[in-house]
């Protein structure tokens, strides 16, 4: 078994913190205590403290969801049904957390100002990728590449705007619908009429 660095449970922690509490809402002690870590290994592993450590932090979360994504889209040829699987997910992660965990992207990017430059060009990588992500795979199925892309950057904000709405309504039925709504239109504008 690989013994996990230091380094990497203050990152974990950390995501963990940005879908839970946000930037603002966690102290380093809890980080520290959460990961596990002496006090002095913060600044030895992220000299630029805790926003170094947000973007680390983001970093690692694009790359999980870029896993997921793979592993979604191979098992399922349909990107409507990965997608749908996706949200699924995310709905159930939200529903056991008692509508504590959000997305970690949009928390921290909510509280982000114009003076966090590192951070909020750590989230728009993120969250370009994601779109990218989701509109290779619709291109692939079928949708010609502007509509992909235009679907995937409305899927994205759906997902989002949907999972905000959700947390704060501790219910899941504002992304309920607007997932379905979006689902209905997406197959509709299939160019051969896709059912998913």
């Amino acid at each position: 078994m690989k013994k996990i660095s230091t380094r990497d449970k203050l990152i974990t922690a950390m995501a963990d913190a940005l879908q839970r509490k946000g930037l603002h809402g966690v102290g380093l002690n809890e980080l520290l205590a959460q990961a596990g870590a002496p006090k002095g290994s913060l600044y030895h592993h992220f000299p630029g403290g805790k926003s170094e450590l947000a973007v680390a932090a983001i970093e690692h979360i694009s790359q999980r969801i870029d896993g997921l994504f793979a592993q979604l889209f191979s098992q399922q040829a349909d990107p409507l049904k990965a997608l749908h699987h996706w949200l699924q997910g995310a709905l159930q992660q939200l529903e056991n957390s008692q509508f504590e965990r959000g997305c970690p992207l949009a928390t921290i990017a909510l509280e982000s100002g114009p003076e966090d430059v590192e951070i909020r060009a750590a989230l728009q990588r993120s969250f370009a990728t994601v779109r990218l992500a989701l509109s290779q795979q619709l291109h692939q199925y079928g949708y010609p590449s502007e509509q992909a892309d235009n679907l995937a950057a409305l899927f994205v904000a759906l997902y989002e705007g949907g999972l905000l709405q959700a947390r704060v309504a501790g219910s899941s039925e504002p992304l309920k619908r607007a997932a379905e709504a979006l689902f209905n239109l997406t197959r509709s504008q299939h160019p051969q009429g896709a059912s998913a």
